[in-house]
């Protein structure tokens, strides 16, 4: 039990009750977990996994239902993909991590590692079966390790705590987020499975819905006591974050959330005890503590030679980046950083300009998200609105700190100009980017074949320069999010004192140690014009626009059919499917 304080004072006695009931039977259920094996964990997980895909349908349909999406919605098929199918991926995944370390292996046998920049380590993280090779030909992703980290090393450490039988970690209480429906299960996979903790998950008001969803998808890991869900807002956030009993705390939210738990709140009376905590570093969180917290991303368009249809391409998906799931995303693209001296600035802006409006309608969802769109309308009242959303162009002499230090939260995109071309240009934005803009969660760097080529070695030294945890080039970096076996979190180096975009990694379905950031790289056309006859020297993909983006026809259909796929098998839902994406 935990003492009573003013923070928990909102809950009754019988509410109080319940919380420590559930930590009661989480700590027996701790110490069943630390006696299983690797192989009977393996087991348990693919029990999870039929639970998971026999709920996808009702999952998704409530999540969409929730967010104002109704049957017909173009945009449901989000839904599917950022649900159930990331969760289901995941599973896959660490099943055949659990499955190799049963068998006395890393889980990095098979795995191409080499060498990064800056002495770095890399691991060939996707794709890693055939059938990615073949869905999402022209996408890849690595690992970058800190530097210092040999191959060897990484092989020896891949695992984590399965690579221990016997360690018991406790109880860790995972603050769930209120945006995205796979993220609250992904972290209660990861404390698991990467720090043998069972999990007390709280999950965010937003998703009090899906509670019966993830009851029914999770009851192999809440029958013997590896988890429990509850509902509440901050009382009974305060309660358990101050329990003795929960070892540990992990939240996806914000930076201004995190500060309240660690160090107190900010206003009112009791803010002259916290701004004394901090001066004194006296955090009033007494347990270790891991987050994700967000941050305002860039989207670095490197100056080239591009077509009309690479403008169009380009552009939606740029609009992709900050529209999906109405913006409320704490890795959607916010800022873009192009070239005042590109020849094809105008053209650019003017597809961007068109692609953004023409994006399907649907209602801003998210709590506080019209408010900050309020403050920006009013910070930048030149801004062009566009429907529900709004496209605000720096212009010559006007502030950007704004833009650049608020994470919006909502569909607002801004652009910027920087001077330069080629590698000058490249080398100022990721300065801009790394110095301007807050956080350091996700970057996003769109550049043709021929400029990359051109730019040589310098084109990945800039790359290691950015210092972001996710950098996608080509690609967005939420496909990152969705890649289990890559990982997902800020930049090393953040502290309880300056947080920034959070601390430590989730998803990491390799178990790997010593992670610095992840690296995707997709294909700069779309297929057909990723045929290399055509591409000059890209990357070939068999998809004509990928089912994420905003501007998809079948969409909906695509992201349905590659989640029951994912499911279920079948090559009839396969094939289905992927003449419904040549549709898009």
């Amino acid at each position: 039990m935990t003492q009573q304080t003013a923070a928990d004072t909102d809950l009754d006695e019988a509410q109080r009750a319940a919380l420590d009931a559930d930590i009661d039977a989480l700590q027996q259920g701790a110490r069943t977990w630390s006696h299983l094996t690797v192989g009977q964990r393996a087991t348990l997980l693919r029990a999870v996994r039929a639970s998971v895909a026999a709920t996808a349908a009702d999952w998704a349909g409530t999540a969409a239902g929730s967010k104002g999406l109704d049957a017909r919605h173009p945009l449901r098929g989000e839904e599917w993909l950022s649900g159930p199918y990331s969760v289901l991926g995941a599973l896959d995944a660490y099943i055949d991590t659990l499955a190799k370390l049963a068998e006395g292996r890393s889980p990095l046998d098979g795995v191409t590692i080499g060498r990064a920049p800056g002495g770095r380590t890399r691991v060939s993280a996707f794709p890693l079966t055939g059938l990615d090779r073949f869905l999402l030909s022209g996408f890849s992703g690595e690992v970058w390790l800190q530097p210092g980290i040999t191959p060897d090393a990484a092989r020896a450490d891949a695992g984590l705590a399965q690579r221990t039988r016997g360690g018991e970690g406790g109880v860790g209480l995972v603050l769930g987020a209120g945006n995205i429906t796979s993220i609250p299960v992904l972290d209660v996979l990861y404390e698991l499975l990467a720090h043998n903790r069972v999990a007390l998950l709280k999950v965010n008001p937003t998703q009090d819905a899906l509670v019966p969803v993830y009851e029914r998808a999770l009851a192999p890991l809440i029958a013997p006591g590896f988890l429990r869900i509850v509902r509440g807002g901050p009382a009974v956030g305060a309660y358990l974050t101050a329990h003795r009993d929960l070892v540990h705390v992990h939240i996806t939210g914000s930076a201004a959330t995190f500060d309240a738990i660690v160090w107190g709140p900010s206003s009112g009376p009791k803010a002259g005890a916290t701004t004394r905590r901090r001066r004194e570093n006296r955090p009033l969180l007494k347990k270790p503590i891991t987050a994700e917290l967000g941050g305002v991303s860039p989207i670095i368009v490197v100056p080239g030679d591009w077509s009309a249809a690479d403008l169009a391409f380009q552009a939606e998906h740029i609009a992709t980046m900050r529209l999906q799931n109405c913006g409320h995303n704490c890795i959607a693209g916010q800022v873009v950083i192009m070239s005042s001296e590109w020849a094809q600035a105008e053209q650019f802006r003017a597809a961007l300009r068109r692609a953004y409006a023409a994006a399907p309608e649907r209602p801003v969802w998210y709590p506080g998200s019209p408010s900050r769109m309020q403050q920006a309308a009013e910070d930048y009242p030149d801004a062009l609105v566009l429907a529900d959303r709004l496209l605000i162009e720096i212009g010559e002499g006007e502030d950007a700190a704004a833009l650049q230090t608020t994470e919006y939260f909502a569909p607002v995109l801004g652009v910027v100009e920087l001077p330069g071309t080629g590698q000058e240009f490249l080398d100022a934005a990721v300065a801009h980017a790394n110095d301007e803009l807050q956080g350091t969660l996700g970057a996003n760097l769109i550049i043709d074949p021929a400029t990359e080529k051109s730019l040589g070695t310098g084109f990945e030294r800039a790359i290691a320069d950015l210092r972001y945890g996710t950098v996608a080039i080509n690609s967005w970096t939420a496909f990152g999010f969705i890649t289990p076996t890559l990982t997902w979190g800020a930049f090393p180096g953040n502290t309880l004192d300056d947080v920034g975009s959070g601390i430590g990694v989730v998803h990491n379905a390799l178990l790997l140690d010593g992670v610095e950031r992840s690296v995707v790289r997709g294909p700069f056309r779309p297929f057909p014009r990723s045929l290399p006859v055509l591409n000059g020297g890209g990357r070939l993909t068999i998809l004509p626009k990928p089912p994420w983006f905003v501007s998809s026809r079948t969409a909906a259909g695509v992201s349905e059919g590659l989640t029951r796929f994912r499911a279920q098998g079948g090559m009839v839902t396969l094939v289905r499917t992927l003449l419904r994406a040549l549709r898009a």
